[in-house]
This record gives C-alpha cells, sequence and structure tokens, in this order.
C-alpha cells in the first residue's frame, strides 16, 4: 500500500469515526429531549398542592 493510500484511508475511517460520534450525539440529545417531555407530562399530572394559609387542618 502506498502512503497517499495509507492517507486516503486514515481520512476516511477519520471522517466515518467523526460521523458516528455525530449521529451518537444527536441520539442521546433526542433521547434527553424526550425523557424531559416525559417527566414534564407526570409533574404535570400531579394534583395541585393547595399554596400556605388556604389549608386549615382541623383534626390536628
Amino acid at each position: 500500500m502506498s502512503m497517499v493510500d495509507s492517507i486516503a484511508a486514515t481520512a476516511t475511517s477519520l471522517s466515518a469515526a467523526k460521523l458516528q460520534q455525530s449521529y451518537s450525539l444527536a441520539l442521546t440529545k433526542k433521547a434527553m429531549d424526550t425523557q424531559e417531555t416525559a417527566a414534564q407530562q407526570l409533574l404535570n399530572m400531579l394534583p395541585q398542592q393547595p399554596s400556605m394559609g388556604t389549608y386549615i387542618d382541623t383534626y390536628a
């Protein structure tokens, strides 16, 4: 294999690794966004708590 072929193979390999890393990062960001949305929806499903001063515990 000549030196030019080695340089071309290395450049191709580096480019493929960069693409794989970019894809992996994008996929991770998408998963984190999905989890954030799911957590927000779960928090919105919780019943609203009365604010301080509006609830009197008469059984205490």
